[in-house]
């Protein structure tokens, strides 16, 4: 008996279509965005989250400093993840 296999969690609105063939420079526009949200988001998160942790224990510029290096890397690897995906659409 063959059974079809599925991905467990499948959801028809998560699938990215691929970029529109009608203008190059909306997919780059896209891309440039989401990059600069991402990057702004993780790594006012990681201060938000380094300063309300500083507050805490009461050592100021010490976990803010860490938490502002620790969204931009993590923005930063969401950035080369969301390129890598981009660019296997030349493929």
């Amino acid at each position: 008996m063959a059974v079809a296999r599925a991905q467990l969690l499948h959801y028809a609105r998560l699938d990215r279509s691929p970029m529109s063939n009608a203008d190059p420079r909306l997919g780059y526009l896209i891309l440039f965005s989401e990059i600069g949200f991402t990057l702004l988001v993780t790594t006012l998160l990681g201060v938000l989250a380094g300063y309300w942790l500083d507050e805490q224990i009461g050592t100021l510029p010490v976990f803010l400093i860490i938490g502002f290096l620790a969204g931009a890397g993590a923005g930063a690897v969401a950035i080369a993840r969301m390129i890598n995906r981009f660019l296997k659409q030349f493929d």
